[in-house]
Formats: structure tokens, C-alpha cells, sequence
């Protein structure tokens, strides 16, 4: 992999986002396939149907609903008995878990700062939506646990948001290589240390809502299955898996018409370690039937436990991402 751009230099909300972006940001709200049943009432418009003070609807009465919804002027004019219908309140939460371990940072565009635009597009748009947003980044600490930033909700939460993710995303690029998720303590593996954050957030997930993971997912598929297994592993949570890859890694070619040729030493930005490699057809070739099988596996991984699996290069960006691939599959509108 290439390193990634330099993220340490990100300063202010508008260098993950611009405020044109969030502007357009402010047309669209959470979705959700299923109907989540509210903590605090009056937050935002659920899709159920309650007993709050907005109306939605009528419909025909039938044996043993509550007389005291009976519409009765409608029954008086038209000697019909119907049933007013309410808009019920909910509150959504919206779980944002962004990758930022060693192998995030690199590429060109880097995923490190694509991940955190996703996270922060989303964010924004739960937050001005009234939705509770819970944040955390992986990657960083030795012994797997996640960073959370605690619930926040409404605009006025937007720029404590900003700052955890730009913060987020300046340590991810100044992690040294062998810094990541393969560096845990007692030599753990990347696939031991991502299923320890994945625990960590399951054990701090509470009520009912949508979990989004942000990252790359290069890591053995028994150590992403077990760690999908927690994400998934809640009630009432409908789970996505944002899969964030660079160009290079999707279509390896691009690197050799880059200039990525002949004799190298690849280091592993997890591990550290590093191996001699000669880049050939046949190289190229064995690396994508190797990708292609792992990304088999990961859909597979995914499907199993109804989480659902969206992958995007680096290079579409946020706004293209939330606007038409994540609109397309309902978790915005």
C-alpha cells in the first residue's frame, strides 16, 4: 500500500467537510428498515404510529380500538367510524465506530481521512435530525479497547463531533508503522484486537438504533466474523459495514501504471513486518484472486448476521457516498 495524505494537518470541521456539503447534508435524514420503539418522547418523527399530538392519518375503525380515537365529526357528517392516527416519537441512535489503525493510513486518497468524512457526514446528519450520536475510533489503543465519545445530540453538538474525529484522524497518521491493530499487547493479532473493540462497543451499545463501522477490513475473516458477531450481536441495532478501500488495493494495476515495479520491500503497516516482493503479472494476479476470495468471504460474513456491506473507494467522495450509495440502500433519505 501507499501512505496515505497527511492528516495531521486537519485543523477545522471544514477540512473533513465543507459547507457546501453540509448544507446539502441538512436535506436528509436517518432511515431505518425497522421501526425502533422510543426512550424520550418528542426527539424526532418515527414511522410508527402512536398516540402523540401530530396527526398522520385515518383508517377504518375496528372491534376493540380505543373509542377515545374515534374521529367524530367524520362520523357525524358520514356516519363512518374511523380512527385518527398519530405520529409517534422516537429516538434513534446512531453508533459511528471508525477504523484508525495503522493500515488506514495509506492510499491515495488515504482512507484514514475518507473514513472520518464518512463518519462526520453521517454524524451531521443524525445530529441535525435529533437523532443521539455516539462516536468511536479503533485502532489505537494496545490492548484493542475503543475510544467512545459519550451520546450528544442536536446542531449545537456538531463541533464537539468535529473534534473528537479530527482528533481521530490527526493520531491515526501520526501512528508509526506497526502501530495498529497487530500491534496489541502480549503480540495479539490484528483479528484478536479488532474482535476486542468490537466487544468494547457492543458492551457500551444500549436502546435501539443503527450501527455504522467505518474501515478497510483487511484482516483474517475468522478475526473479522468473530468481531462482526458483537457488532451484530445486539437487538434491536440494525448494523452497516462501510468498507473504505483505496483504488490501488481494489485494482492493483493502477500501482504499476504508477510506477509500483520490479524489486520492493512491502512493509506491513500493522505487524511491521516487511517482506521482498517482485511485482509481476503473475503477482498481480495471485493478489487479486486472493482479494476477490476475501471480499467473498467478508459478504458472506456480513450476510450471515443481517449486517449490510457497503464497499467504496477512497476515491468516491463523502458527499457521493451518503447522497446516492447510502440513500440507494436506506440509511439516509
Amino acid at each position: 500500500m501507499l501512505i496515505g495524505q497527511d492528516a495531521t494537518r486537519l485543523e477545522t470541521i471544514d477540512d473533513l467537510l465543507g459547507r457546501e456539503l453540509l448544507s446539502r447534508l441538512d436535506r436528509v435524514d436517518l432511515l431505518s428498515r425497522k421501526v425502533f420503539g422510543g426512550k424520550l418522547p418528542g426527539e424526532r418523527r418515527s414511522r410508527r404510529r402512536g398516540r402523540s399530538v401530530e396527526f398522520d392519518d385515518f383508517r377504518p375503525y375496528v372491534p376493540g380500538d380505543d373509542l377515545r380515537h374515534i374521529d367524530w365529526n367524520v362520523l357525524a357528517r358520514l356516519e363512518r367510524l374511523v380512527i385518527k392516527l398519530f405520529r409517534e416519537d422516537e429516538d434513534l441512535a446512531l453508533y459511528l465506530v471508525v477504523d484508525a489503525s495503522a493500515s488506514m493510513n495509506a492510499g491515495e486518497p488515504s482512507k484514514l481521512l475518507a473514513a472520518h468524512r464518512i463518519a462526520m457526514a453521517l454524524g451531521y446528519v443524525g445530529l441535525v435530525n435529533r437523532a443521539r450520536v455516539i462516536a468511536a475510533s479503533f485502532g489505537g489503543e494496545a490492548d484493542g479497547r475503543a475510544r467512545v465519545l459519550r451520546a450528544l445530540r442536536g446542531r449545537t453538538s456538531i463541533e464537539r463531533l468535529g473534534e473528537f474525529l479530527l482528533q481521530s484522524a490527526r493520531e491515526g497518521a501520526g501512528r508509526g508503522v506497526g502501530g495498529g491493530l497487530g500491534a496489541g499487547r502480549g503480540g495479539a493479532s490484528a483479528a484478536e484486537t479488532f474482535e476486542r473493540a468490537m466487544r468494547t462497543i457492543a458492551r457500551a451499545r444500549s436502546g435501539r438504533g443503527v450501527v455504522v463501522l467505518i474501515s478497510d477490513m483487511l484482516l483474517p475473516l475468522d478475526g473479522a466474523s468473530a468481531g462482526l458477531s458483537y457488532l451484530a450481536g445486539s437487538a434491536g441495532f440494525e448494523s452497516f459495514v462501510i468498507q473504505t478501500l483505496s483504488p490501488g488495493e481494489i485494482e492493483p494495476q493502477a500501482l504499476v501504471e504508477k510506477g509500483l515495479v520490479g524489486d520492493l520491500r512491502l512493509m506491513d503497516a500493522e505487524s511491521g513486518r516487511a517482506a521482498e516482493v517482485t511485482i509481476t503479472g503473475d503477482v498481480i494476479r495471485r493478489y487479486k484472486r486472493n482479494f476477490e476470495a476475501h471480499q467473498e468471504g467478508l459478504v458472506r460474513a456480513c450476510a450471515a448476521r443481517s449486517i449490510a456491506h457497503v464497499l467504496t473507494p477512497t476515491s468516491v467522495t463523502a458527499d457521493e457516498l451518503v447522497l446516492r450509495s447510502l440513500r440507494a440502500r436506506r440509511l439516509v433519505g
